[in-house]
């Protein structure tokens, strides 16, 4: 039987690969490269390429700052929502 843990960590993933599709969706859209996106958060090319693969290290889901996201919504000139999936884990601990 999968524990509690390992059902919350795998939530966690999907969530925020569909924050990734969006991050993706979003700067193609706005004509911007990884590297632009970057410079205009304050980040390093090589951790907002991270944000867009899901990941902060391999097998390990990403896990940006409120602080991040809402920067890379001002610099993708999108409001924090359309980043933002709908549908939401449940992380509580039970």
């Amino acid at each position: 039987m999968a524990r509690r843990d390992d059902s919350i960590n795998a939530e966690w993933s999907d969530y925020v690969k569909r924050l990734a599709t969006n991050l993706r969706r979003t700067r193609d859209r706005a004509g911007l490269s990884q590297e632009d996106v970057a410079y205009r958060a304050g980040l390093t090319r090589y951790t907002y390429q991270k944000y867009e693969k899901g990941e902060s290290r391999p097998g390990s889901a990403a896990n940006p700052t409120l602080r991040t996201v809402l920067t890379l919504s001002q610099v993708l000139g999108v409001p924090l929502s359309e980043l933002i999936p709908d549908e939401v884990p449940d992380l509580r601990s039970r």
